[in-house]
């Protein structure tokens, strides 16, 4: 039986997902923007109060806490139809609204300041569950709200929670093109350090805005917008790698892509459910679909230790230049040494679980290892 879950959203791209996901979960409830229950769901069997609770005077209102250090996009979200969707005591928005700079070091700092206003937030939301599952933690891991916020707060969800379920999804920069923020790779590896050690699992995303981008042949979205983001998932080995079928969340387009994968996922997946190792989920009954299989794939899969690679590889370009250090320099964890830095990159670690996976004596790998 489903039990709550708390969605967490942090930073621009936190909220950007996250807003995205209540706008989808709404349609596949039958809720409304406002909240209220369409009058064809009402006498609907959906399990409802997994990520909504009802309010006295009958609204449903999602277990969601929205954070972030700057106000544009929450404040987005406010002007939004979706406005009034979501409690407001639990929007979280920094006083001095200057956000984190994309520096990981500013995120972090100040989450130690302001980490008992969040979990106010967090404990109390959490003691309104009857039966708390865990958390979904939507961020990003590039720039410094989402990284650094974000990593202070997986640190924190571990020692108050320690047997609640922590999922993430974190949306991975694109490395193939230039950056706006120069710190980046440092970013990065110190969040992945936190998504290794604090999270239950995480489903990477990247960022996909090229035009046809060269994994997937034949998929003519344009202007790729948050909903039609190819999702290109990776745990240790929690690192999970997701895709579906249609490609496009175009609900007027009937066509699938005819490929010999997903001529094998038509055939093994039926027309109303999802398959997954615990069982099936019930397609939503309210939203018409021209599709006759909709999919999701989650894949545990050893080709992500490349893009740990990369980022390793990138970083340590940076660290031997000792370059763009300065601004995490006046933040109190760095301002003895940068240790926590380098020990960062003892993601090494789970870059080198990951080809041993590859090879037939894995089983004994731990072992080999101590």
């Amino acid at each position: 039986m489903p039990r709550e879950i708390i969605t967490l959203q942090l930073g621009q791209c936190g909220n950007q997902i996250g807003f995205e996901f209540w706008k989808q979960l709404c349609a596949e409830h039958g809720i409304s923007p406002e909240g209220i229950v369409e009058e064809f769901a009402t006498e609907g069997t959906d399990r409802k109060d997994v990520f909504f609770y009802q309010a006295d005077d009958e609204h449903y209102i999602p277990r969601a806490v929205l954070m972030d250090l700057e106000p544009r996009v929450i404040h987005s979200i406010l002007n939004s139809p979706y406005a009034n969707l979501y409690n407001p005591e639990n929007i979280y928005l920094s006083e001095h609204g200057g956000g984190a700079g994309n520096n990981w070091a500013s995120g972090y700092s100040q989450g130690k300041k302001i980490q008992e206003d969040i979990f106010d937030i967090i404990d109390r939301e959490a003691d309104g569950s009857d039966s708390l599952e865990g958390f979904v933690l939507c961020h990003s891991i590039a720039g410094g709200t989402g990284s650094g916020l974000g990593s202070y707060l997986l640190e924190k969800l571990n020692d108050r929670y320690p047997k609640k379920l922590v999922q993430t999804y974190s949306v991975f920069p694109n490395q193939d093109e230039m950056s706006d923020v120069v710190v980046q790779p440092y970013n990065s590896l110190l969040t992945l350090k936190r998504l290794t050690q604090n999270a239950d699992c995480v489903v990477f995303h990247h960022h996909v805005c090229k035009h046809n981008h060269p994994a997937l042949p034949g998929l003519h979205e344009q202007r790729p917008d948050w909903p039609d983001r190819i999702s290109h998932p990776h745990a240790p080995l929690h690192f999970l790698m997701t895709g579906y079928t249609p490609l496009t969340t175009d609900q007027s387009v009937a066509s699938v892509r005819k490929t010999t994968v997903l001529d094998v996922m038509r055939r093994l997946l039926q027309p109303k459910n999802v398959m997954h190792p615990g069982g099936s989920v019930q397609k939503s009954p309210y939203l018409p679909s021209a599709h006759r299989v909709s999919g999701l794939m989650m894949a545990n899969h050893t080709s992500i230790a490349s893009l740990f690679e990369r980022t390793c590889k990138q970083y340590d370009k940076l660290r031997k230049r000792e370059a763009f250090l300065e601004q995490f320099r006046k933040e109190d964890i760095f301002k003895e040494n940068f240790d926590e830095l380098d020990n960062s990159r003892g993601v090494q670690q789970l870059i080198d679980e990951y080809h041993a996976a590859t090879r037939p004596d894995y089983i004994s790998w731990g072992a080999q290892e101590q």
